[in-house]
């Protein structure tokens, strides 16, 4: 108990730094960027009205000393941590006086939503027939399968995503191609905004849901096929032992650890398909409000997505490295 509680010690720092570092670099990177957040909401309000110059400088002034960007870089790194510990990035640009935090609180429930949501089916079910696949390398269902798997998984999510949103949006108009619920319905917990959302979400999550399980079920169907040989397999098959509990409990659960590691190190470009796909089907998530952020030169906004994004993925790898040594007697905490 005393290792793994060290195993988890070392992870926990691990975890603290990747935070650290991602969230430095974003910071880096917005407030290097030759994009002005002062000048582009400067550029919004005089679009709407005419102001005299004496006004426009007024508030190229007022907006400056606001959002500190006429002190030094590391000035504004430093204030940054201390408003980020804080819970506040200060207010949006592109929806002042809204704070930065509570539009990335609103749009992340969406995300994660469809996120977890999809990533689990995608796994669980790439994995469960990959590993059948694996061990009864007969089977014509699962040959077929695995055809599917090949031809649909090279194909880019927004492809997918298009195809999607022709078919069940104009040739077949079943399901709504946009939005994460419908106009005509109250949000909250009832039943009618419920299923609103959960028929918003059949596509965007099905487009991730195609794409992503073909390379889980490859890569399960191969690590299968190397398991399948060894020897204890083998020596179970011939004591009789149930053929169940050797494909469950022998086979695919000594493959699966591989899948785990595959699977922490694809979270993280799990967010940049759900950026298009969000984009796509105007899904009122994370992605579109980086989109929005980029777009209007929002510093606050940007620094808040990315750093929730961040601390989500390294959150989600950090669990998963915690379920090594539950999962695998063969690893050790030392």
């Amino acid at each position: 108990m005393q290792g793994y509680l060290i195993f988890v010690g070392k992870r926990l720092l691990q975890l603290f730094a990747v935070v650290f570092f991602g969230v430095s670099a974003t910071f880096l990177v917005t407030h290097l960027s030759p994009v002005s957040p002062v000048e582009a909401s400067l550029g919004r309000m005089t679009a709407r009205s005419n102001f005299s110059p004496e006004a426009i400088v007024a508030m190229r002034e007022a907006l400056t000393d606001m959002y500190g960007v006429n002190e030094p870089l590391l000035v504004q790194y430093w204030n940054f941590w201390v408003r980020l510990l804080q819970g506040d990035l200060g207010p949006s640009l592109i929806a002042f006086p809204t704070p930065a935090m509570d539009l990335v609180m609103r749009a992340l429930p969406w995300t994660v939503g469809l996120l977890v949501t999809s990533t689990l089916i995608t796994w669980i079910v790439g994995n469960i027939l990959g590993g059948l696949a694996g061990y009864y390398q007969n089977s014509k269902f699962l040959k077929a399968f695995g055809i599917v798997a090949i031809g649909i998984q090279p194909i880019p999510y927004y492809i997918v995503a298009f195809i999607l949103l022709i078919i069940f949006g104009f040739v077949w108009p079943v399901l709504p191609i946009s939005g994460g619920f419908s106009m005509t319905v109250t949000p909250g917990w009832n039943w009618n905004f419920i299923a609103s959302v959960l028929t918003h979400a059949i596509l965007p999550a099905t487009s991730l849901v195609l794409v992503g399980f073909g390379g889980w079920f490859l890569g399960m169907r191969a690590l299968v096929s190397n398991v399948v040989t060894e020897d204890y397999v083998t020596y179970a098959e011939l004591a009789g032992v149930n053929r169940n509990t050797i494909v469950g409990g022998y086979v695919i659960r000594n493959a699966l650890v591989p899948q785990l590691t595959a699977l922490a190190m694809t979270l993280g470009g799990v967010f940049s398909g759900t950026i298009i796909t969000e984009q796509v089907f105007n899904y009122p998530g994370l992605g579109s409000l980086m989109i929005d952020a980029v777009g209007g030169g929002d510093y606050s906004l940007v620094l808040a997505v990315a750093t929730v994004s961040v601390t989500a993925v390294a959150l989600a790898i950090f669990i998963v490295d915690l379920m090594y040594p539950l999962l695998d007697p063969r690893v050790r905490a030392e």
